[in-house]
């Protein structure tokens, strides 16, 4: 299997943020597709994406609606994605994803968390290169047959398919999202979820305690509202602690 597949395994062992934590990442999603595309999922592939998502999590269809109608308001501000690059102690490099509506409280904030946990925010671009940026589908397994649809979606971009008790992944480089989004509805099969993350090209071993020391910094940032990713390149275990 392909680093895709052992990144998912690691980040799906760890625990992830509360549900109130994901809904309030997907209303944000949901606010920045319908400012760029309009209300209407029919007409918006984006809005279509996060609707899916937020149905993967359980999402309540009210909430859902709540959002799409609030993001119509023209007095709903938009969110901004930044992107903030530093590193963690022990030379581990942390990439951070934020949409936020007011850039220098997001800044300060982040600084500070690099600065409590003995890391060093850096320059833009300073560690990106060191991450790949993927697109991801995780599409409904039932009637498919993994390595046809893997000589399928070559030609649009896939480079990694597999599968798991949870369906069918496809992973692709960051651009082809939506050839592979396009494909996918063109043939009515079932997208459950999907997204974009940033996979580190190579991961660096920690000791328990090194490892203490970066989930520190870790924890902070994870726990902001303006955050809606971190990624880094400390090797994860994929078992459960």
């Amino acid at each position: 299997m392909g680093r895709a597949f052992e990144f998912r395994k690691a980040r799906k062992m760890k625990r992830w943020s509360a549900m109130a934590k994901a809904f309030t990442r997907i209303g944000k999603d949901i606010v920045m597709a319908v400012k760029e595309g309009g209300p209407d999922p029919d007409a918006n592939s984006k809005l279509r994406a996060v609707i899916q998502n937020a149905k993967s999590v359980n999402m309540p269809k009210d909430n859902i609606e709540r959002a799409i109608k609030r993001a119509s308001d023209k007095s709903q501000g938009d969110y901004k994605i930044v992107l903030f690059e530093g590193y963690a102690p022990h030379g581990i490099a942390v990439l951070v994803e934020t949409a936020t509506d007011n850039n220098n409280r997001t800044v300060a904030n982040v600084r500070s968390y690099f600065n409590k946990c003995d890391g060093n925010l850096g320059t833009s671009g300073s560690v990106e290169f060191m991450f790949d940026h993927t697109c991801n589908f995780r599409i409904n397994a039932k009637g498919l047959d993994v390595e046809e649809l893997e000589l399928e979606f070559i030609d649009y971009g896939a480079e990694e398919v597999f599968e798991d008790e949870d369906g069918i992944h496809i992973y692709a480089p960051f651009e082809y999202f939506g050839s592979i989004q396009k494909e996918l509805e063109s043939k009515n099969i079932e997208i459950i979820s999907s997204g974009f993350e940033r996979i580190p090209q190579v991961t660096k071993q920690l000791t328990p305690e090194q490892s203490a020391d970066v989930e520190k910094l870790l924890e902070k940032l994870e726990e902001d509202d303006d955050v809606q990713n971190v990624y880094h390149t400390m090797e994860e275990s994929s078992s459960e602690e």
